[in-house]
């Protein structure tokens, strides 16, 4: 809890970001970390409210209260312990997790909630830092072997957590590194990739083994890497982009692109990582760029469009603008609906509310113009209100239907629903496990949707200990 009076006697304070015109000029991640004094004094403000409604917000579980009371105390290495008894990677969600928990934080009824998220960064940085982040082999083996189809925050969690239970565990990748979105999808600038390629190195020494370049359905048949493991869990994500425009008026011209055929790109340029030729190489550069979508990839194509050295970004959202100031006895301590203004749309985009795209049009065959509606609040077209936009790019961020059917699926038989996941998944949270007298599980976006990081390591975590129990008749891994 911190200091008994800390909330009274210290204000928030934010951390602190290196300016536009410095940040923009590179892909490094921006964000000032506070001092180690600085930061007990904001664990300081955590208060004794009785029901700790942090816990609620928070999908892994993280027990904030205690390890804000321990770094008050400067007691450092033992809130690490305590932060990675629940989260097996505190600097990533520590980095780009929205902090559900400081929207159901008590102090946050008076809109000053305990800076949980920056704590949470500065516990896993130092422990990195002090070398107190070592391996954690598994003292013998079962003899069980687990294949995990995706290195995504949900497989890496699984695969982290099984090791360690003592099972032979397999990930496979068609990626060239491991790390899924987190390596291809989140850009450099909000999280350096240097991170995750460190977690691997841990996890290989305790005892995972990574197979990059390999595209289960392609490379491998699923049908035999179910044959020849104990237990497949597919983590492979929820990657089928959404696309409203298809049919519209100019949806073929050339400079549309999901937004996620654009950031990998970028991604795979900073890391020195060659792009196939076949890809259509995608930049921002000198261009005037439409961004589809109000969600974190849309803010993450524009903080990377600016850096390309795109001439203006423009972002569109089909909802109204939403109120700066949440109603509390209507929203706390759940997650609110109010005005956030990302580090990206900071560094100088526009964004237009209540707007539909209503087509495209250009010139020898490349965008030059996005054509729109402004709409009402039941999302109706105004009359009279048709306008236009000057687009040499636009891209679509405006989320994904579901897992891609073809190769994995297609070959197990499993068959994708509306808006994410696939039919005969269960909601339960005690079994991962797919219906039937099978040895498949499923887990992170694949199973629940698209979501976010934090959801996919609760979800690796609990499919880690319903495969452990499913092949020993008991676990002893936490949920």
């Amino acid at each position: 809890m911190g200091k008994p009076t800390g909330f009274l006697e210290f204000e928030r304070a934010e951390r602190k970001y290196a300016p536009v015109e410095e940040r923009t000029q590179n892909y490094k991640e921006f964000v000032v970390p506070p001092t180690s004094e600085d930061t007990k004094i904001q664990a300081a403000r955590c208060m004794d409210c009785g029901i700790p409604f942090c816990h609620t917000g928070c999908p892994v579980n993280n027990q904030i209260p205690d390890w804000n009371d321990l770094v008050y105390h400067d007691d450092w290495q033992e809130a690490s312990i305590d932060l990675h008894s629940t989260n097996n990677f505190p600097e990533v969600t520590g980095r780009v997790c929205p902090a559900p928990c400081e929207a159901a934080c008590t102090l946050n009824i008076d809109d000053n909630p305990v800076t949980i998220k920056s704590i949470e960064c500065a516990i896993a940085d130092r422990a990195i830092a002090e070398g107190w982040i070592k391996p954690q082999p598994p003292e013998k083996k079962t003899g069980g072997r687990v294949a995990i189809v995706g290195s995504g925050p949900a497989g890496m969690a699984a695969a982290q957590q099984l090791a360690r239970a003592g099972h032979d565990v397999h990930v496979y990748e068609r990626s060239a590194r491991p790390g899924g979105l987190m390596v291809y999808g989140i850009p450099d600038f909000k999280m350096e990739k240097t991170i995750i390629a460190r977690r691997v190195r841990q996890m290989e020494a305790e005892g995972v083994t990574f197979h990059c370049n390999v595209n289960v359905g392609v490379d491998i048949d699923a049908n035999e890497l179910q044959k020849e493991n104990d237990a497949v869990l597919l983590a492979m994500g929820s990657e089928k982009p959404f696309d409203f425009f298809a049919g519209a008026p100019g949806r073929d011209l050339d400079g549309i692109h999901f937004a996620m055929d654009f950031l990998p790109q970028q991604n795979r340029r900073v890391a020195g990582e060659p792009i196939p030729n076949s890809v259509q190489q995608i930049s921002a550069a000198d261009k005037h760029v439409i961004v589809i979508g109000g969600g974190d990839t849309g803010s993450d194509c524009i903080g990377t469009s600016f850096r390309q050295g795109a001439k203006s970004v423009t972002q569109l959202e089909i909802m109204p603008r939403p109120p700066e100031k949440e109603n509390k006895a209507m929203s706390w301590p759940h997650w609110p609906m109010k005005l956030r203004i990302s580090t990206s749309q900071a560094e100088g985009a526009e964004t237009l509310y209540s707007v539909s795209t209503t087509g495209f049009s250009g010139e020898d065959g490349k965008v030059k113009k996005l054509n729109y509606v402004r709409v009402d609040h039941k999302l109706q077209p105004i009359e009279g209100s048709d306008a236009s936009l000057d687009a040499d790019l636009v891209l679509l961020a405006m989320g994904f239907s579901g897992p891609v059917e073809e190769g994995v699926l297609q070959q197990l038989g499993l068959k994708t629903v509306p808006r994410g996941r696939f039919k005969g998944v269960d909601s339960n949270e005690d079994d991962y496990k797919l219906p039937g007298d099978n040895n498949l599980f499923a887990a992170g976006d694949l199973r629940r949707g698209q979501s976010l990081v934090v959801w996919a390591i609760r979800e690796g975590r609990q499919a880690a200990r319903s495969i452990d129990k499913h092949l020993m008749g008991i676990t002893v891994l936490p949920r």
